[in-house]
């Protein structure tokens, strides 16, 4: 199972701040997570669109992390500051 998490913008074009998928064996990296959000269609292909950040069991990574089966994925908007 993967607990996956959405923050900012994100959580709230997709209408929840968390879920709990699935383990597939074709998972192999944070990738394969965005490709399958993106499958659900609207808001879920606007919500990644844009570039977004992605942390795997609280640590940023780049999208082709490899992730395990107890992995927790979270997604959530670039910060900004002024």
């Amino acid at each position: 199972m993967l607990k996956i998490l959405y923050f900012a913008r994100l959580r709230d074009e997709v209408g929840c701040s968390k879920e709990l998928l699935q383990w597939q064996d074709h998972f192999a990296s944070v990738n394969d997570i965005k490709t399958l959000l993106n499958q659900r269609g609207e808001p879920w292909q606007q919500a990644f669109s844009d570039n977004i950040l992605h942390a795997v069991n609280q640590h940023v990574v780049q999208s082709d992390h490899a992730i395990t089966d107890g992995d927790e994925i979270a997604f959530f908007p670039p910060v900004t500051g002024g």
